[in-house]
């Protein structure tokens, strides 16, 4: 997926979770594995492939949308932990980042 083009784009602000849903079930039905390149977000289809970029540091990761956030803090998405580790965003908790659709999931 990495040198896949861009579907869309946009800027947000990700926070990401981890310990207090690891092992619980997630919107799509799945388990989710804070160990994983997934993420949570407000609206993409599931199994939407995103490639997710810090703005602060361009560290990314290429992810997979498993679970629905709720739209209730002005983020649209959530990472999985071991996403956050792979764009050093764990002591932040929240950064800004460009959301790079690149494969369209289920509709």
């Amino acid at each position: 997926y990495r040198d896949y083009k861009a579907l869309e784009s946009n800027i947000e602000i990700a926070s990401y979770y981890s310990d207090d849903f690891h092992g619980k079930k997630t919107a799509n039905g799945e388990i989710y594995n804070m160990y994983e390149y997934t993420a949570a977000h407000i609206s993409y289809p599931f199994n939407t492939i995103v490639r997710v970029t810090n703005l602060s540091n361009d560290k990314e990761a290429i992810l997979r949308i498993n679970d629905r956030k709720p739209d209730t803090n002005g983020r649209a998405i959530d990472l999985s932990l071991k996403a956050a580790h792979e764009l050093r965003m764990i002591s932040s908790g929240i950064t800004k980042v460009k959301v790079e659709v690149l494969e369209w999931g289920n509709k």
